[in-house]
């Protein structure tokens, strides 16, 4: 059975940090990603990784403030978030899939709140 266990989440001021981890078990994963989803809107992609790690995709309002990085030998991928904002307060989801593309998933986690104050 598969499942993405996300966690990492909390309350954090603006400008402040925040490690959001997703474990993975039942299965290895050539794509994982996170997106997000805001009170009042459609989820939305935030990063992406292939397997080797390097290859990477980003939305335009993280890039330079956030990095996406995985282990593959724990099965798991991190997302690092800095210079945090208001407006990434969302819920974060974990995705994965056996594919390489970035942007479709057959796998979610449950999600993990972050919450940015201003």
């Amino acid at each position: 059975q598969v499942q993405l266990v996300e966690s990492g989440g909390g309350l954090v001021q603006a400008g402040g940090s925040l490690r959001l981890s997703c474990a993975a078990s039942g299965r290895t994963f050539y794509t994982m990603g996170w997106f997000r989803q805001a009170p009042g809107k459609e989820r939305e992609f935030v990063a992406a990784s292939l397997w080797d790690g390097v290859t990477t995709r980003y939305a335009d309002s993280v890039k330079g403030r956030f990095t996406i990085s995985r282990d593959n030998a724990k099965n798991t991928v991190y997302l690092q978030m800095s210079s945090l904002k208001p407006e990434d307060t969302a819920v974060y989801y974990c995705a994965a899939d056996p594919r390489p593309r970035f942007f479709e998933y057959d796998y979610w986690g449950q999600g993990t709140q972050v919450t940015v104050s201003s």
